[in-house]
């Protein structure tokens, strides 16, 4: 057996798959090199249809005071034009700005897309943060340009999109959802089961981006218990599918309800001291399957997560998150299992 390892090795690192672990991202546009900039601060800066043709170029990912700015602190906007070959319909779109020193908020085609630290007068930085921002398919254009406009504050030394491999990406191997809810939530720090109930009003809660972590969108350092609300509309169809809801990744521990009854959870959040590491529910992928005749038609509905974060980073933090039809979601994971059992055996054979 000992002479075809190194075949084995190439068949393994060519793979047969990858199980939802290991998902990558495929670079779909290169957004590294020349941006538009200009300091300063106006809001009529993030709309697509705004003429940046006077604006200075500048290299991106760069502090902005190694390209003249020296010593410059506070506002300046970045944006960029690029196009998108073939369609988009249906893929998992991040975009990718690595990291940016210290404040952001991201546009698309005018849209706000994400953000990560909080502008003053309450600043917070997020100098640390990779920025991945879930684009919505439905925002981009393959018939004429896109625009990406992004508002940086910088409080002291460097400052702007400093690092990262700076792109739009799909990510590879995932689960392609009938109903996309990433994007913004409401949100709320503290613990109180009254905010699972679907008539709750919760119109002046924070907003949150999801997928993210709450440390990167102005709660640094913050662990315990929190919760994210958000309200869909169910037409008739939508309403008598047999669903799952989509959760993504969630650190720690979690309970979802929808309309206020409880359809899934992972970890144990009524321990006495909470356990949240024992079993890793971190990693875990959620995916929590919805009884019959729960989501309501032709009305608004609400699903509420209650969440605990032990220690480091928390929150909703990695994607898809959204509603996918039953016997997609289970075709899925049947694919995922044999892709798992083709690497086990090749990983065996390689052993031998």
């Amino acid at each position: 057996m000992k002479p075809i390892r190194i075949a084995t090795l190439l068949v393994i690192i060519i793979g047969f798959g990858q199980s939802v672990q290991g998902q990558n991202w495929d670079k779909v546009v290169n957004l590294k090199g020349s941006w538009k900039f200009s300091i300063g601060d106006d809001m009529d800066w993030s709309k697509p249809d705004y003429d940046d043709n006077d604006w200075e170029s500048i290299k991106a990912p760069s502090m902005w005071e190694d390209q003249g700015y020296n010593g410059y602190d506070g506002f300046a906007w970045y944006r960029k034009h690029f196009k998108v070959w073939g369609s988009v319909h249906g893929k998992y779109l991040s975009l990718h700005l690595g990291r940016i020193d210290d404040v952001d908020q991201v546009y698309v085609n005018g849209h706000l897309i994400g953000a990560s630290g909080t502008f003053p007068p309450h600043y917070k930085t997020a100098y640390s943060a990779w920025r991945e921002y879930y684009i919505p398919d439905n925002l981009l254009y393959t018939d004429r340009d896109n625009v990406i406009a992004v508002r940086v504050y910088d409080s002291q030394m460097g400052g702007g999109i400093v690092e990262g491999d700076l792109g739009l990406f799909e990510k590879e191997n995932t689960l392609r959802l009938d109903v996309n809810l990433d994007g913004e939530w409401k949100f709320k720090t503290g613990d109180n089961m009254g905010w699972k109930d679907e008539k709750l009003d919760d119109q002046k809660w924070p907003n949150i981006f999801v997928p993210g972590y709450w440390e990167t969108q102005g709660y640094p350092d913050y662990d315990g218990f929190a919760w994210y609300r958000k309200k869909f509309y169910a037409n008739d169809d939508l309403a008598k599918k047999k669903l799952v809801l989509v959760m993504g990744r969630i650190d720690d521990l979690d309970e979802v309800y929808l309309n206020g009854k409880l359809i899934g959870s992972t970890g144990n959040m009524n321990d006495e001291p909470i356990n949240y590491n024992s079993y890793d529910e971190y990693q875990k992928f959620r995916g929590y399957y919805i009884p019959d005749g729960l989501i309501a038609a032709n009305k608004e509905n609400t699903i509420a997560v209650r969440v605990y974060d032990g220690y480091n980073v928390g929150g909703i933090y990695d994607g898809p998150i959204g509603f996918i039809a039953q016997d997609k979601y289970t075709r899925f994971w049947k694919e995922q299992s044999k892709h798992v059992r083709k690497n086990n055996f090749w990983k065996w054979l390689f052993d031998q």
